[in-house]
């Protein structure tokens, strides 16, 4: 059985909720998790701050308007008033139940309820409309079996035991629709997921009936070889380790946050990448496989800044390196790159909110120096120091970029540079030109 993901664009209007409803309407058996229509959260998230405010007039006019909109949507959907009306009255008690909100207390509990509705409504109206199709589509509730712990993470047991109960109660359908992002907490509560939601959610499905397959599906034509509003001649990346996968969701390619996935990657279950508007594209395949001998991406991250703390009494001594990141975890803010030598030590950091007190309290063990509007281009592949000759095809691409930090080892799937952000055009052009075009 596979498992499919449709994001809030991919399922931003009627038309495209029909477009997806052909998709999955292959003959084969699948869980279908659906986002909220796009648009649609940022409109509970305004109803919800009206509601902090105590002002249940503007609370009370945004529902109204949201209300109608979706009148408007199960117009365009539905062909038969059957169904129409079938999906009307369960969205109506959802409407209901936000205005209910209204007149009473409202707290970080009610919020989280009140966020819960767009995926409800989404996933009742397309499993409607493919039961009015003629399928074979039951409406599996995210509530009844995705949890998490005391500690606000998954609770893998109980999802799959839950799970497996709900779909032996309807082992008969072909397409079981269940809603991304939201679940209930340890306490029972209405909570939802952190680190890329619904993605998080097909990941954790996924691993919990040992899915043959989890289906991403976005509005983003997959990964690419290089930003291609920066470098000419890009090409769509076909295969990605899962390694790989998430040195590029950090380094620039916004399609998975690196978590979310995980749970994918611990049940070696692939994930494709794939293209609501381009379906017949063969996407991205992330997996646990690894393509030998073969560089897959470069990758960019602006907004960078560079330290540099040396200090004469770091050299031969021992403790020196942890007094310097203690005080970044003190700050929480996590460092992206590391370079060391006998007497100093050099980091990056994305994050300058507490730049000042760190840069404070660095001087105490040495002299301080910053370099601002920094950016770390990475190079991501099969690249194992036992592979003889990427290393030095990527640093004969930066020769003549002026680099501040070369990182190498730390992993086996990238090289990442730190240059000024005025080069970095220049420099992706000319790794892409000698890793990927063979020019020298």
């Amino acid at each position: 059985m596979k498992v499919l993901k449709f994001g809030g664009t991919s399922v931003g209007s009627a038309q495209r909720m029909k477009d997806v409803a052909k998709l999955i309407n292959d003959g084969g058996q699948k869980i279908v998790v659906l986002s909220a229509m796009s648009g649609t959260t940022n409109t509970l998230v305004e109803i919800s701050n009206y509601m902090y405010k105590k002002n249940p007039e503007g609370a009370n006019d945004i529902i109204n308007k949201l209300e109608d909109k979706y009148k408007g949507h199960l117009d365009e959907l539905f062909s038969t008033e059957e169904y129409k009306q079938k999906a009307w009255n369960v969205l109506r008690k959802h409407f209901d139940e936000l205005r209910s909100y209204t007149k009473d207390l409202f707290t970080l509990f009610e919020e989280k309820s009140v966020l819960s509705k767009g995926e409800l409504i989404s996933t009742n109206m397309m499993n409607f409309y493919l039961q009015e199709l003629g399928l074979k589509s039951i409406l599996i509730p995210a509530l009844e079996y995705m949890r998490t712990d005391k500690d606000n993470e998954p609770d893998p047991a109980y999802i799959q035991k839950k799970l497996k109960e709900l779909l032996e109660l309807n082992k008969d359908a072909d397409i079981y629709i269940t809603q991304g992002f939201i679940c209930r907490n340890a306490y029972g509560e209405v909570d939802n997921l952190q680190r890329g939601g619904s993605d998080y959610t097909a990941s954790l499905v996924g691993a919990a009936i040992k899915a043959d397959e989890i289906e991403i599906w976005t509005d983003i034509d997959g990964m690419h070889d290089n930003d291609p509003r920066v470098v000419d001649k890009t090409s769509p990346v076909r295969k990605l380790h899962f390694e790989e996968a998430a040195e590029l969701a950090y380094f620039g390619a916004k399609i998975l946050h690196p978590t979310c996935i995980q749970p994918a990657k611990f049940a070696n279950i692939p994930v494709r990448l794939l293209n609501t508007m381009d379906p017949s594209a063969p996407g991205t395949m992330i997996s646990n496989q690894t393509e030998k001998n073969k560089i897959k991406a470069v990758a960019a991250k602006d907004n960078i800044t560079a330290i540099k703390i040396k200090s004469s009494r770091m050299l031969l001594a021992y403790g020196f390196l942890r007094k310097v990141f203690e005080i970044f975890e003190s700050y929480q803010t996590s460092i992206d790159m590391v370079c060391t030598s006998e007497v100093g030590v050099s980091v990056s950091i994305d994050n300058k909110q507490h730049l000042p007190e760190i840069l404070d309290d660095l001087k105490k063990y040495g002299i301080v120096t910053i370099d601002d509007d920094m950016c770390i281009v990475c190079v991501v592949g099969d690249l194992q120091w036992e592979n003889i000759g990427f290393e030095s095809l990527a640093l004969d691409a930066m020769k003549h970029i002026p680099v501040r930090m070369v990182s190498y080892g730390g992993s086996n799937y990238n090289i990442s540079f730190l240059i000024r952000e005025s080069d970095k055009k220049a420099a992706l052009q000319a790794l892409s030109d000698i890793l990927f075009n063979n020019k020298k």
